[in-house]
């Protein structure tokens, strides 16, 4: 750790990003603005903005349009007060143990001006040492680089709750990765979260990394099989070369149970007709005309059952035998037949799973 003086107090500086290095801190600062923090943030960050969106733009315009000079003289105006706010406001209950970490987009003039002033109020202050994009370097390195993870695969077709799986396998103190969770999105034409957008791309690896590196190397994690884009969001490398070599533990479950717990996986779909149908507008380049329209009455009448047994039936269960003829995953796969798939299932699956199958 290294730093830089002013006359009120030191302002130490850090790249150590790991969860202990950011548990030293009493509150992440993130004074970018704020679609700058919605892309992507530090985990457990909160943002302070020193310049909102509008700001920014404004500043900058100034600075290339009209003068350096006048568009830091603007700039330092409106961040000493933004920043007043927040130490009245959001800081307004700190006491003299406070100890902030701060940081912008490369650890500039933002930043510094933050930390001068928090280290002027009496708080041991630290700055991120590069910034914002300190961290995203260490997690792209992470992600992209070649090392083993110990990963086992729930694989499974459509409908046998693989998903809902992994929450039990969590719950018994398993390691887990949620690949759907974390990129909210359920990994088919029906999968968006209909009241979640997806993250960014950048957020959807922050949040990978943060739940990788806390993992025990020696022991199982348990990944949902997935393609390489779960909704619009792609899985890094390191993992998805873990995936592409793991085992599989297939789950097989009847046609109709599975259709069952469809109804209760996508609650969302058969309360939304209309997206209902444009998702399977979607699927008119896979299939005849005639079973598009039989699939959207379906739908209109509210046999969500019976579309849901077939679209199993008809297009994905073929699509899930093709991919997996493809991958060479029949190879390195170990089945797990179960008659239904309610709590009780899924618990001794669970059992069979940690037991070793």
């Amino acid at each position: 750790m290294t730093g830089i003086d002013t006359p009120m107090q030191r302002i130490a500086t850090t790249d150590d990003l790991s969860g202990r290095g950011l548990e030293r801190f009493d509150a992440i600062i993130d004074v970018r603005s704020p679609s700058e923090f919605a892309e992507d943030h530090l985990p457990g960050a909160i943002n302070l903005p020193v310049l909102n969106d509008a700001e920014r733009a404004q500043v900058g315009t100034h600075y290339t349009q009209i003068s350096v000079f006048e568009a830091r003289r603007m700039g330092a105006a409106i961040a000493a007060r933004n920043i007043s706010l927040h130490i009245a406001t959001a800081l307004a209950e700190k006491d003299k143990k406070f100890k902030p970490l701060v940081y912008c987009w490369r650890g500039g003039m933002r930043s510094q001006s933050m930390a001068t002033i928090l280290a002027a109020v009496g708080w041991k202050t630290t700055l991120v040492d590069g910034g914002y994009r300190t961290w995203r370097r260490q997690v792209v390195a992470e992600l992209e680089r070649e090392a083993p993870l110990p990963v086992v695969l729930i694989d499974g077709q459509t409908g046998t709750a693989k998903t809902r799986l992994l929450h039990v396998l969590a719950a018994r103190g398993e390691q887990v990765i949620d690949l759907e969770g974390l990129a909210c999105h359920r990994g088919s034409i029906f999968g968006d979260f209909s009241d979640e957008a997806q993250p960014g791309q950048k957020a959807f690896e922050s949040a990978l990394w943060c739940n990788i590196r806390d993992l025990d190397m020696d022991r199982p994690v348990y990944v949902e099989a997935e393609s390489r884009q779960v909704g619009q969001r792609r899985v890094p490398q390191r993992l998805w070369a873990a995936m592409q070599a793991a085992p599989r533990l297939e789950i097989r479950a009847p046609v109709a149970e599975r259709a069952r717990y469809l109804m209760t996986a996508y609650p969302d779909l058969a309360a939304d007709t209309d997206k209902l149908l444009a998702a399977i507008d979607v699927l008119r380049r896979f299939h005849a005309r005639s079973d598009i329209e039989t699939w959207q009455t379906l739908a209109e009448t509210g046999d969500f059952q019976t579309l849901a047994a077939a679209l199993v039936t008809a297009h994905y269960d073929p699509a899930y035998d093709r991919a997996r003829n493809r991958d060479g995953a029949t190879k390195r796969r170990s089945v797990l037949e179960t008659a239904t798939l309610d709590e009780a299932a899924l618990e001794t699956l669970a059992d069979r799973i940690i037991a070793g199958g």
